[in-house]
């Protein structure tokens, strides 16, 4: 390359760094002099300070890279299309540099981007191989690899961002205004910002801080200061490392089910899916369930209203899946909640599942038999398109079958008029074969009863 033509990339390169760190340098000198700056203007510091980073790291490869050949495809990262410098694998099988697939996961994203595929796990492996064949690649051609660095959203939660949270924190310990506008702000902040749920980690009494202002039974006084803070506690409880975090602080749950009772019906919807994203973790399902939530849960479900069904049927489904708390969901009267809402067309897909998971509980499945829930069940075989609610119901009456010999009357009568079963068993999946044909078993070793005079 000409020098003329080095000497103006330099140039150019000069000049937009001396562009960005005077923005920097004022951006920086708001956040430390204002003590009320905007939560925009961190946002804007953080992006010209990666800027700042990607140009340095751009000016040690562009030259020499313009001399050879342009950089091979497979050692461009899918998501940044730059040269790897901290190759890592995803649960996909593609490789990914660190800090780029890494800030794809803190958003949120459970998906790979460049197969579509949904992550079983988000477990970064490095990639020795494909680093010691850039490493050779570079060698070659005279490029120098940079050290591998951390994700600025990781390594440069700044000082400003820790003393916007204390600030905020300490608001809602002020007058009522203080407080509704703090929890507004913390709302919007935990919403868009992973860094912001992340710091919640680091401030031993961040939680307690955050739920002071609904402490002393002050729970439904300010139902929009309430909502607010009921959906920060959902929006922290996202990230992985907050869930136990939240869980075993003892004011969180009971305040998460004195919402469900008195909130308005978007806090109560919120505060069932915080539940739900709490459980996520086995302890935490012990605890919930220990702490009596199922009962406002159910009721919830009963009410019906269409904007917190999904949440509260998501909330019960995760904590039935421990033991423990199916024994408390029966005795909670769900099964009877549950099998209205299907009866009535609601939600039949997810609630039917929750029915299959408490099917092994003999209470719950004397209950069913008792309600009638062997016509709907036949009927969800005979007429749903669904292949699970096929699985479900078919499982929910091979447990009837066993408890209540009874129903194998009403069960061979469907199969004498429509043959339902015996087509489940034939074009139903494997575990919908399996139940349709333990039911026929059943009907076939009992025979018809007959009535005489």
């Amino acid at each position: 390359m000409p020098k003329s033509v080095v000497s103006e990339t330099d140039g150019v390169v000069s000049a937009k760094a001396t562009v960005l760190k005077n923005e920097l340098r004022t951006l920086v000198n708001t956040i430390l002099d204002e003590d009320d700056y905007k939560v925009e203007t961190t946002d804007e510091a953080i992006r010209t300070l990666r800027s700042l980073r990607d140009l340095n790291f751009d000016k040690s490869l562009c030259l020499k890279l313009e001399d050879h050949s342009a950089v091979p495809e497979e050692f461009r990262c899918p998501i940044s299309r730059k040269l790897i410098r901290d190759p890592v694998v995803l649960a996909t099988g593609e490789t990914y540099d660190r800090i780029f697939i890494q800030r794809w996961l803190n958003e949120g994203h459970r998906i790979c981007p460049k197969t579509q595929e949904v992550l079983p796990h988000i477990v970064l492996t490095s990639n020795k191989l494909v680093r010691e064949m850039i490493s050779h690649w570079c060698r070659e051609h005279g490029v120098e690899l940079p050290k591998a660095v951390q994700d600025i959203d990781d390594e440069l939660v700044t000082a400003a961002d820790r003393g916007y949270l204390s600030l905020l924190l300490k608001k809602l310990s002020q007058p009522l205004n203080e407080q509704k506008e703090a929890a507004k702000e913390l709302r919007h902040l935990t919403k868009k910002m992973p860094s912001f749920r992340a710091l919640f980690g680091e401030f031993t009494d961040a939680i307690p801080q955050l739920l002071n202002p609904l402490s002393a039974g002050r729970v439904d006084t300010h139902p929009d200061l309430q909502e607010d803070l009921i959906t920060t506690v959902l929006n922290v409880s996202i990230w992985e490392n907050n869930k136990r975090l939240v869980a075993e602080n003892p004011v969180v749950i009971p305040l998460l089910i004195e919402s469900l009772i008195y909130g308005t019906i978007q806090t109560k919807s919120n505060a069932a899916a915080a539940l739900f994203t709490l459980s996520a973790l086995d302890s935490n399902k012990l605890t919930i369930g220990e702490s009596c939530a199922l009962g406002p849960l159910i009721d919830l479900l009963d009410e019906g209203h269409p904007l917190a069904m999904k949440d509260v049927a998501s909330a019960i489904f995760n904590l039935c899946i421990v033991r423990e708390n199916k024994r408390r969901a029966v005795h909670g009267g769900a099964v009877k909640v549950i099998l209205k809402k299907i009866m009535d067309c609601i939600l039949v897909d997810e609630l039917l599942t929750i029915l299959a998971m408490l099917s092994g509980h003999r209470k719950a499945v004397e209950e069913m038999s008792e309600l009638g829930a062997v016509p709907f069940l036949l009927s969800f075989i005979r007429e749903d398109i669904c292949e699970r609610s096929k699985e479900n119901s078919a499982a929910i009456l091979y447990a009837i079958c066993i408890i209540d010999r009874t129903k194998l009357v009403e069960i061979r009568e469907e199969e004498n008029a429509n043959g339902t079963l015996s087509r489940l068993a034939q074009s139903g999946t494997s575990w919908a074969k399996r139940k349709a044909n333990g039911i026929l078993e059943r009907l076939n070793r009992t025979a018809p009863i007959t009535h005489t005079a």
